[in-house]
């Protein structure tokens, strides 16, 4: 299991940074998922989470399960509250034109598991 920083994973995905965090920070692993009373269940702690979910209660569940890093897939653009909230906690928040599957992909091959 590889321990990748958050700005190697922006660089691999092609991440567009809506709220850096900390991107020095580094995990070990992924969660996925779009339904946030499935990712308060599991054992997403500090883990990159991948959704397609942009709005405000994304971020409740990133602190709550402290998450360091939303990545956004699909292209799609986070809200603005999100925005903002992500940055008030210093979580960092990107998306990625990349479907879910492939950034998967991408984050395997540095090293990251689910």
């Amino acid at each position: 299991m590889a321990s990748v920083r958050i700005s190697e994973i922006c660089a691999e995905i092609g991440a567009r940074v809506y709220s850096e965090g900390d991107m020095a920070r580094a995990v070990e692993r992924a969660a996925v998922g779009d339904l946030l009373s499935f990712v308060m269940g599991s054992d997403a702690d500090g883990a990159a989470w991948i959704t397609v979910q942009t709005h405000l209660n994304v971020a409740a569940v990133a602190v709550l399960k402290d998450i360091p890093v939303i990545i956004i897939a699909s292209g799609r653009e986070p809200a603005a509250d999100l925005t903002e909230r992500c940055q008030t906690e210093g979580i960092a928040l990107v998306s990625a034109a990349h479907p879910v599957f492939d950034i998967c992909v991408k984050l395997g091959r540095l090293g990251i598991s689910g």
